[in-house]
């Protein structure tokens, strides 16, 4: 799959309104379209959770959640203060760490051309984003040039801990485009004090077939299909040992004390933490 801002739009949509809905977010992140789609899939929602299946929200709050938890201890450890964040979309992720860290931290949000002139736009109309925080426009699968991130590292203070997020991102490439991606993150992120790497990931070996048909049922929703990349923990912790990646561990949210945990959801996806 190649980089296709209208693909990935819908769920950007989709996540935006399920932030709100959930306490984490400000109406401005919410859109039109967004509000359709969640509540067109309230219903289905409702069902699979009292049922004890996996459905898309707690899959959505569980990775969030997780991926929020490892970010702010590894600034509150004083490791991390600067955060890229990939196909931002409308996550409120920046807009909450730009709020509730200051000047601690930088925190740039990166997406392809629309998607940021539409996240400038929804930040300006909660208050700005200030010095510290600003929204870029990158192509995630550029190895270099004016919209690659190691062009926008290069901008970066090499004296500070460095976070790259990717948070339902990996899921639409195939497991041949997310190593060469893992790669370039790894790069980059060595030449910094600190780096790390902060990302959900879904495994062949939490796939039974209602996850399947789940997985078949979320790919017509964001028309593409949802890449189950390796047979397990062990063999994605293998590929970003390779890639560059010092240590790396696949977290289970379920292990977590996370809030709103579902934890049929919850088991359906992993969480990357994987440090230069």
């Amino acid at each position: 799959m190649t980089m296709d801002s209208a693909r990935i739009s819908p769920t950007a949509h989709y996540t935006g309104y399920t932030w709100l809905a959930n306490g984490l977010s400000d109406p401005a992140f919410a859109t039109p379209s967004g509000r359709f789609l969640y509540r067109a899939l309230a219903p289905a929602n409702k069902l699979l959770r009292a049922a004890g299946q996996p459905n898309l929200d707690g899959l959505l709050l569980a990775r969030h959640h997780l991926i929020d938890a490892q970010l702010r201890a590894a600034i509150d450890r004083g490791e991390i203060g600067q955060v890229v964040e990939v196909a931002c979309g409308l996550s409120p992720r920046g807009w909450r760490f730009a709020r509730d860290y200051g000047d601690r931290i930088t925190y740039v949000e990166a997406d392809l051309p629309g998607m940021a002139a539409k996240k400038r736009a929804t930040l300006a109309r909660v208050g700005g984003t200030g010095a510290h925080h600003r929204v870029v426009e990158i192509d995630a699968t550029a190895d270099d040039g004016p919209a690659s991130l190691a062009a926008l590292a290069a901008g970066f203070d090499p004296a500070r801990g460095t976070a790259i997020i990717t948070e339902g991102l990996l899921n639409y490439f195939d497991p041949i485009a997310v190593v060469r991606m893992w790669r370039r993150f790894a790069t980059l992120l060595g030449r910094f004090p600190h780096g790390l790497y902060l990302s959900d990931l879904h495994l062949a070996d939490a796939a039974g077939p209602i996850e399947r048909l789940f997985a078949g049922a979320l790919g017509v929703f964001v028309r593409g299909r949802i890449h189950f990349h390796f047979a397990d923990p062990a063999a994605a912790e293998r590929e970003l040992a390779i890639a560059g990646f010092r240590t790396a561990a696949l977290l289970d949210p379920t292990a977590h004390a996370l809030p709103d945990l579902d934890r049929a959801s919850a088991r359906f996806v992993r969480i990357v933490a994987a440090a230069t």
